[in-house]
């Protein structure tokens, strides 16, 4: 049997020793490719994304509204829970941590999507003749929602805000199960934006 070169060895060596150096980087250059996260800026209203099981959306929509970045926060809902509608979970839950009620402005319909949520928000926004609105959504949920309101509506001016995941570990998203499990379902759905489908 014919033995492999030694140089063969040695390039294998070597690609295996840079795989181990630039994995991480790599990793985390591309989950960065979901965030979006600017600094919050003065806007006519704050946009609370639907999804978030955990209260963070909510409070941190509350939180720039309490510090005065805009009136009021608008929070979103695609789905009843328990026969709940989700805005109405989502404000009843900043309202016992301390936020007025008069901050909230709820709203019902019914999304599958990111893409139909922006759609009725979108339209929200037109309605009240809102021109410039922070949306608030989870960390790598950033780019591919800044994406589709500002394709809904390039007269408005979005600016995204991210809130923190658990499993997102800060971008180091291939730690845990979750985390990849997040990467590869927003991976899919942004590649799907892309080809309008």
């Amino acid at each position: 049997m014919k033995r492999a070169p030694v140089w063969l060895a040695g390039v294998l060596i070597c690609i295996i020793a840079a795989g181990c150096i630039f994995a991480r980087p790599l990793l985390r250059r591309l989950g960065s490719l979901y965030v979006q996260d600017g600094p919050p800026v003065a806007a006519d209203m704050i946009v609370v994304l639907a999804g978030d099981g955990s209260g963070d959306r909510i409070l941190k929509g509350a939180e720039l509204a309490r510090q005065g970045f805009a009136p009021t926060v608008l929070a979103d809902s695609s789905e009843l829970t328990y026969g709940r509608t989700e805005s109405d979970l989502a404000a009843g839950f900043a309202i016992q941590n301390g936020y007025s009620p008069d901050l909230f402005v709820r709203v019902n319909w019914r999304a599958n999507s990111t893409l139909e949520e922006a759609r009725h928000v979108v339209n929200e926004l037109r309605r009240r003749g809102a021109h410039r609105v922070l949306v608030v959504t989870t960390l790598w949920h950033t780019a591919r929602a800044g994406r589709i309101f500002r394709r809904l509506a390039p007269e408005i001016d979005f600016h995204m805000i991210g809130v923190r995941d658990p499993w997102w570990h800060d971008g180091a998203w291939w730690r845990e199960r979750e985390g990849r499990k997040i990467f590869l379902l927003e991976g899919a759905k942004t590649i799907a934006d892309y080809l309008g489908i």
